[in-house]
């Protein structure tokens, strides 16, 4: 080893033991420390950047500043100290009102002053720098999440919204870098999310069975629907379009299959298809055998044909296996909702959501799920690339993926969830 690559060495490996120093303070102190006197400490530390209360922890922070990669390191290294506080104070109920006030700690720094070099003022320098980074939008989507509150001055943005969609969460809050720290309070919450969504889906299903039921007796109604309390629709959408979505979802769409049955019939084929290419003409017919004719005589079927046509084509003599499966199945959430944050192009799924409706589009996205079942974080990542890029527009502004966002919550919660909703197959909801 040369005496330059020993020094760069010799840095990284000073800077990674200084940067353990921060994490075993916070990980004791978490334990014991109240959360005034953490996000004292973090202010004192990161905000200020002067004297400390622990000598050898400012000290280890001085040489973080100093080492040579700093400038790449920073923002996983901070990202990490903010996440083992979140993480212990996420735990806990009655703290977790902490975790907004740590993130605003970071919104409003005054920049750092030119041409000074000093440790305070490099701390400044990279935490400043941290807050323009994605690591920090996504913390300030998990302090909304937490909060469930509208923190923006424009309470009308798609991105407050965040706190409805657990699926979005391991892409919007989180990235495949990220602390063990960080990805662990983030599955914590979005389990938590889905049963609360579930829960409050369940109760108010229940209360409109009811209602339903006593709509068919007027004896019964004028006896028990005073008893009967009533439950808020856990959604944004009308109660009319919430229970036409269920209906969908839960019961049939074309010659008596419900898109399980319909999912598991086409899997029961797939199995006798000699070919590759034989699979992708039964997925053609899979797809647009519930959709409108009128819409699926036009360019969209071309399209589609196209799309499977030329997917994997020198695989086509080959037996179908899950991996041709899988890369099939992604090819066609790039196609039917958007391809990558690079080139977020949507057009197709506008064109879909104007021609068929909302519910019938994530329909079909339902179908390509529930046909190949380990691409759905494929297709949480889809939507998570059109939130990101609608995250600042209103409501008002894009009220298609508002809807799109819903509908594809109801359909996830109905399909994966443990909510049990076939009561609505026997009755008819107002």
């Amino acid at each position: 080893m040369n005496r330059i690559s020993h020094i760069n060495s010799s840095q990284r490996q000073q800077g990674s033991s200084s940067q353990q120093v921060l994490y075993d303070y916070l990980v004791l102190h978490a334990k014991s420390d109240s959360p005034e006197q953490l996000i004292e400490d973090f202010r004192r530390l990161f905000v200020e950047g002067r004297s400390f209360r622990d000598s050898n922890v400012y000290i280890a922070l001085e040489s973080v500043v100093k080492s040579k990669n700093i400038e790449y390191d920073f923002n996983y290294f901070f990202n990490r100290c903010c996440h083992i506080l979140i993480n212990r104070w996420q735990m806990e109920p009655q703290l977790q009102t902490y975790i907004p006030k740590l993130v605003e700690l970071f919104e409003n720094l005054t920049s750092p002053r030119s041409g000074l070099n000093n440790t305070p003022n490099r701390i400044r320098y990279l935490v400043k720098t941290f807050t323009k980074s994605d690591e920090f939008i996504k913390l300030q989507r998990l302090a909304r999440v937490i909060t469930s509150k509208q923190t923006h001055n424009d309470t009308n943005a798609v991105g407050n919204l965040i706190h409805r969609y657990p699926y979005l969460y391991n892409h919007c809050l989180a990235g495949d870098d990220s602390s063990t720290e960080h990805q662990q309070t983030v599955r914590r919450i979005k389990a938590q999310t889905e049963k609360r969504f579930e829960v409050n889906l369940s109760r108010y299903v229940t209360y409109k069975v009811r209602m339903a039921q006593l709509a068919r007796s007027p004896e019964l109604a004028k006896e028990h629907k005073h008893l009967i309390r009533a439950v808020q629709n856990p959604t944004l959408l009308k109660d009319k379009d919430l229970n036409r979505a269920l209906k969908y979802f839960v019961g049939t769409i074309d010659g008596g299959y419900t898109y399980k049955s319909l999912s598991q019939d086409f899997l029961s084929q797939t199995i006798h298809a000699k070919t590759f290419e034989h699979f992708k003409g039964d997925l053609y017919e899979y797809l647009t055998t519930a959709l409108d004719p009128q819409y699926t005589k036009g360019q969209f079927n071309k399209n589609l044909y196209q799309l499977l046509q030329n997917t994997l084509p020198e695989c086509n003599h080959q037996k179908p296996s899950e991996f041709l499966m899988m890369r099939t199945s992604s090819q066609l959430l790039n196609f039917l909702v958007v391809d990558s944050g690079r080139n977020p192009e949507h057009y197709v799924f506008i064109d879909m959501i104007s021609n068929l409706g909302v519910t019938k589009t994530i329909g079909t996205l339902l179908q390509v799920v529930l046909m190949c079942r380990k691409v759905k974080p494929y297709l949480d990542k889809r939507f998570s690339i059109l939130f990101n890029h609608y995250e600042s527009f209103s409501r008002e502004g894009v009220p298609w993926l508002v809807k799109a966002l819903e509908h594809l919550q109801l359909a996830f919660s109905v399909h994966f969830g443990k909510v049990d909703l076939t009561c609505l197959n026997h009755v008819k909801m107002r």
